[in-house]
């Protein structure tokens, strides 16, 4: 009983912080401020009541529309709430309650705030990409000391993945301007990966960089058929990224260990 009421309190709390993350990501492209004010209505600009701000809930109670002005609220906004509290729940079953779950759901909502703003934007703000790095560097200080699956990301590891994360992309990107003559791989994208290895370690970097260009490929030649044209700028690559680092904290080292087998072959 005390168990199913954690998931229940886990998946409630993500639920919370993905209606924050909502926040973030609307505002931080726009350079407003996360805190003040009061959540609003972006077209009518009128303060949302407490009880039309309930995460999932209220989007469905009002129909998706702004009780003041009837305009229509995206999909997005429950859907960010509930992939949010779906994803502490997955974590929470894969760690429990412990010091890793906390560094891995913090990572997670960099992830989904960066995804999102590189969506709407083809940019990923610094003090994002930045700022999250320097809190993997922190944190792999204290993951050894809270050790609670092998591999243990730790300050040796972490500092190698900001290296090769950041390096290797920007090797990849040197070479094909150097080549082309046009631009390839966008900073941001660069300063992701890093960020990802600062949590993740080299292995991360490498599986997440593998995976992302895998999803891309799937998703962008669609994309590049369909629209006939050069569409190289038309997805960015930032949430593939994620979608890789993601993946790499769930099952990477199972998928890493089929794969080696496979070659082994």
């Amino acid at each position: 009983m005390v168990h199913i009421t954690l998931k229940i309190f886990v998946f409630l709390l993500g639920s919370v912080i993905g209606s924050f993350l909502n926040v973030c990501i609307f505002r931080i492209p726009r350079e407003k401020s996360i805190i003040h004010p009061p959540s609003f209505c972006p077209q009518c600009e009128k303060p949302i009541k407490f009880y039309d701000n309930i995460p999932i809930v209220s989007y469905v109670l009002l129909k998706g529309r702004c009780r003041s002005c009837g305009v229509k609220i995206p999909f997005r906004y429950p859907f960010v709430e509930f992939i949010t509290a779906l994803l502490f729940l997955i974590l929470y079953m894969q760690f429990g309650l412990s010091f890793e779950w906390f560094v891995n759901i913090f990572f997670l909502c960099l992830l989904i705030i960066i995804s999102f703003i590189d969506l709407d934007f083809k940019i990923i703000p610094d003090i994002l990409s930045i700022g999250g790095l320097g809190a993997g560097l922190f944190f792999s200080f204290f993951r050894p000391l809270f050790k609670h699956l092998e591999p243990v990301i730790r300050i040796q590891d972490a500092f190698l993945g900001v290296v090769i994360g950041g390096g290797v992309l920007f090797a990849i990107a040197f070479i094909y301007q150097f080549f082309t003559k046009k631009e390839g791989m966008g900073g941001g994208d660069i300063k992701l990966l890093a960020m990802i290895g600062s949590f993740c370690g080299i292995r991360g970097v490498i599986f997440s960089l593998l995976a992302g260009s895998l999803f891309g490929t799937i998703v962008g030649i669609p994309l590049m058929i369909a629209k006939g044209g050069d569409t190289k700028y038309a997805i960015p690559f930032g949430p593939f990224l994620s979608l890789g680092a993601l993946l790499f904290i769930l099952k990477g080292d199972m998928l890493i260990g089929l794969f080696l087998n496979f070659l082994r072959v």
